[in-house]
């Protein structure tokens, strides 16, 4: 990669950072045991373009340096690994790869089953004492997990098709 597409890159990547720590921090509703976000699609965006490892770095540095700046709770490892596992997701899924219905489904059905109703219920019980099977805590988590599901892939569709991944992918980023 030459020095213009690696500037290119570079100052695409913070832009999405910018818009996860944005979407995440400002632009969600937040409870204790839930959250809402739209943070999912420059984190979708990121895997598009850079692929599993980077989008994975991006998810991370997005999650360590949003908490340390606007953290509400206080920083817990256990949210930056599902960042990461996250980014990591959406860059095997969508990097070089033509965004499908089936395939996105797919994605967010796994970011969903893993992240939403195995870990973070995990890091809160852990963080909070909480039983990890409190039903008060499952049935608004199973409702959202339900709509988010459908909204992600939607918007994860309308963006992979409507923004013009490819010609970027191919102007600023590596080859290979």
């Amino acid at each position: 990669m030459n020095k213009k597409n690696s500037i290119y890159a570079i100052s695409t990547m913070g832009l999405l950072v910018a818009m996860m720590i944005v979407l995440t921090n400002f632009l969600s509703i937040q409870t204790q045991f839930l959250r809402i976000s739209f943070d999912f699609i420059p984190r979708a965006i990121l895997g598009m373009l850079f692929g599993p490892l980077w989008s994975g770095i991006s998810s991370v540095v997005a999650d360590v340096v949003g908490t340390t700046l606007f953290g509400k709770a206080g920083f817990f490892i256990g949210f930056t690994l599902n960042a990461l596992i996250s980014g990591v997701l959406y860059g095997l899924f969508f990097y070089k790869k033509e965004i499908t219905l089936k395939n996105t489904f797919i994605c967010v059905l796994l970011n969903t089953l893993i992240i939403s109703l195995f870990l973070t219920p995990l890091w809160l019980s852990i963080m909070y004492h909480v039983p990890f099977f409190n039903m008060g805590l499952w049935i608004p988590r199973i409702i959202k997990a339900v709509a988010m599901l459908f909204i992600q892939t939607g918007s994860i569709m309308f963006f992979g098709k409507a923004l013009p991944l490819k010609m970027l992918a191919s102007r600023y980023m590596a080859k290979g």
